[in-house]
């Protein structure tokens, strides 16, 4: 595990903090990606749906 040394040498072993970065917006490609796979997921779940009524 690694220590921190803190002022008058005094060691510290609570965990380093990450560093900080900022996010990205998705781009025009990814955005259209995530419009695909959420009507594919819509219509997977429609279909399950009309198939339980159907087989009830």
């Amino acid at each position: 595990m690694p220590y921190t040394t803190e002022e008058g040498g005094r060691l510290n072993n609570f965990a380093r903090e990450p560093k900080m970065y900022e996010a990205e917006p998705p781009t025009g490609a990814q955005k259209r990606n995530y419009v695909i796979l959420g009507a594919l997921g819509l219509a997977l779940i429609s279909g399950l749906c009309y198939v339980a009524a159907s087989v009830s």
